[in-house]
């Protein structure tokens, strides 16, 4: 198994039981369990493939570079990587702590965004998110090293 180092964790999110819209709450740790989904996330259990939501710092520079001032959280996602993961592929897995996940779709354009700015949607196309499964349970913090893995 060959690992390689693309970064690291800068903050965390989840759709706490009680939450609701955007930006997601930030959270202290993310727990992930296999086969079910983020602990205490009021999406779990729905949607395995779909469980955790990861996107770089590059999609807030995107908006920043246009006038667009979002606070973190604000795009729906789980974890924010301090590299751009959007570089990635589909099936790439990606140990973070002592857990893995893995790329499973690419987010499509979310209208949702326009209620920041009507530009914001087809600014961020290509840097909306990804979406990943659990393949392993484990906890997730704020700087957890993040690991490509096969």
């Amino acid at each position: 198994m060959s690992n390689r180092e693309l970064g690291k964790v800068l903050e965390i999110f989840s759709a706490t039981k009680g939450s609701s819209g955007l930006p997601r709450p930030k959270v202290e740790k993310l727990v992930l369990i296999e086969g079910h989904g983020i602990q205490n996330d009021k999406f779990a259990g729905d949607k395995l493939d779909k469980t955790v939501m990861v996107i770089g710092l590059k999609s807030y520079s995107i908006a920043q570079e246009n006038g667009i001032k979002l606070e973190n959280g604000s795009y729906g996602e789980n974890i924010i990587f301090d590299f751009d993961p959007h570089e990635l592929s589909i099936g790439d897995k990606l140990k973070i702590g002592d857990s893995s996940i893995e790329i499973t779709e690419r987010c499509t354009i979310c209208n949702h965004l326009s209620v920041f700015d009507t530009k914001l949607p087809k600014l961020i196309r290509k840097h909306r998110g990804l979406y990943c499964k659990i393949i392993k349970s484990g906890t997730i913090t704020k700087d957890s090293t993040v690991q490509l893995y096969s």
